[in-house]
């Protein structure tokens, strides 16, 4: 399954823009720019993103960007496993 990663636009002042550029060059993601994703609180506060529905938050843009690539291969990772 292809990782769904979903940006608010209100929140590019802390840098998310440019991360967002950064895993769009990957074509194995899908990368979404929403207006809004009712997170206000934590969208004024610091950088985030939501990957499969889950809120990825970091003190920086490019901490952010290594979080969401670290939860993308542990997804990645749990999807591989045989429980068969």
């Amino acid at each position: 399954m292809r990782p769904i990663i979903e940006f608010c636009t209100n929140n590019m002042h802390f840098g998310t823009d440019e991360v967002m550029e950064r895993l769009e060059e990957n074509p194995d993601y899908d990368v979404i720019e929403y207006g809004c994703l009712s997170n206000c609180g934590q969208c004024y506060m610091e950088p985030f993103a939501m990957v499969n529905g889950e809120i990825i938050a970091a003190e920086s843009a490019e901490a952010l960007y290594e979080a969401i690539v670290a939860k993308i291969k542990e997804a990645e990772a749990w999807d591989s496993l045989d429980l068969d």
